[in-house]
């Protein structure tokens, strides 16, 4: 089978779109599939990391022209998705340079990850692939697809009821969580290490990108904080993080070892040797899941909210509105006489979201003979 992917990075949307579709990619790639990527290269861009993987990767037109002004336009812009602006160009522009590249390539299937997109350039597309699979998390504009995935928790099917067509097939819930595999392979040891808590090893991951500068922030207020004298301190940052200078400088300065990482390949060895965690609630919140690691959740974006209150409610995490209040819901929590308590709450809580095996299930359905 041949599957096109279309989905974008950026500083401003971020890497998680690309990483998962990679995962998605690498899986189906296992079970002989071709996989090949369009992208747009904004600020920011992955082109390359794609191609690192082992897939080829067209790029669309990086400048392009200013959309016409007239009234008419300016009508159909009242009707865009809320991401609209994140694809650097009119949905119809984008549908015409994707389906150029479609038409050569006849994919069985056609992939989409992107929140700019809806069901006008689905629509435009359906007749250059077989079957069309759009990867969501808002469920708040509609769909023209075959099938839908929403990893986030506590999102059911009929969120997407009047979003999809009735025969599209919904696949909702983090069980369907695009994880890689050493995710699932080292579960076992991270939940076993994790029956005797402690507090020495800090994992600090606020996105690849992390456009706000978060990471700074958070360690400023963890020099604050009593954290035990042996403890160490890892940030995972990706390559494009606009602020990466400045946070090799502050970990410097902090009272801790701590150390800087830029494009790990091994995030998964990371999560699982570390104690707890401060991160975003992105799609990193899955893999903490999956390991068990007990995290504080900051809320970077408009649409990470309801992940962090779904996950909140579910006392996987204890969740910061804001960076300011990190020393001192620290201090009441993990840092508090009860905190090897609640590290273990939170790390069976956690686990209890997502076993690391979505993509296996994924993969699977989309190459089912009953799904053909």
């Amino acid at each position: 089978m041949h599957f096109a992917i279309r989905v974008d990075a950026s500083i401003q949307m971020g890497s998680g779109h690309v990483m998962r579709c990679l995962t998605l990619a690498d899986a189906l790639k296992a079970q002989g599939a071709a996989c090949h990527f369009i992208s747009r290269p904004h600020p920011g861009h992955l082109l390359e990391l794609i191609r690192q993987r082992g897939f080829v990767v067209t790029a669309l037109p990086a400048e392009l022209p200013p959309p016409p002004a007239n009234t008419q336009v300016a009508s159909e812009r009242l009707k865009e998705p809320a991401h609209a602006p994140w694809l650097g160009c009119d949905w119809q522009t984008d549908a015409e340079q994707t389906r150029a590249i479609l038409a050569k390539l006849q994919p069985d299937w056609l992939v989409v990850d992107h929140y700019a997109l809806d069901q006008r350039w689905e629509a435009a597309l359906l007749s250059y692939c077989q079957k069309l699979m759009v990867i969501d998390d808002l469920a708040d504009r509609p769909h023209q697809c075959d099938l839908l995935l929403d990893q986030n928790l506590g999102r059911q099917p009929q969120d997407y009821a009047n979003l999809v067509p009735a025969q599209c097939k919904v696949l909702a819930g983090p069980q369907y969580a695009l994880l890689r595999p050493e995710f699932a392979a080292l579960r076992a040891y991270s939940l076993q290490r994790r029956q005797q808590p402690a507090l020495k090893q800090v994992l600090i991951t606020m996105g690849g990108v992390d456009q706000p500068n978060a990471t700074c922030q958070v360690l400023e207020a963890l020099k604050g904080c009593a954290l035990p004298q042996d403890c160490r301190i890892s940030v995972v940052m990706g390559l494009q993080a606009p602020w990466l200078l400045q946070v090799r400088a502050q970990a410097k300065d902090m009272p801790w070892p701590t150390e800087v990482l830029v494009n790990i390949s091994d995030m998964a060895q990371r999560m699982a040797d570390s104690d707890w965690a401060i991160g975003a609630a992105g799609s990193t919140s899955w893999e903490r899941c999956c390991l068990g690691l007990p995290s504080l959740i900051l809320v970077l974006a408009e649409n990470q909210q309801a992940v962090a209150a779904a996950l909140q409610n579910a006392g996987a995490i204890i969740a910061v509105k804001s960076i300011s209040d990190l020393q001192r819901i620290l201090e009441n929590s993990l840092l508090s006489e009860n905190g090897d308590t609640l590290l273990r709450q939170l790390s069976l809580a956690a686990a209890q979201v997502a076993d690391g095996l979505g993509v296996i299930s994924v993969s699977g359905f989309i190459q089912s003979a009953n799904f053909s």
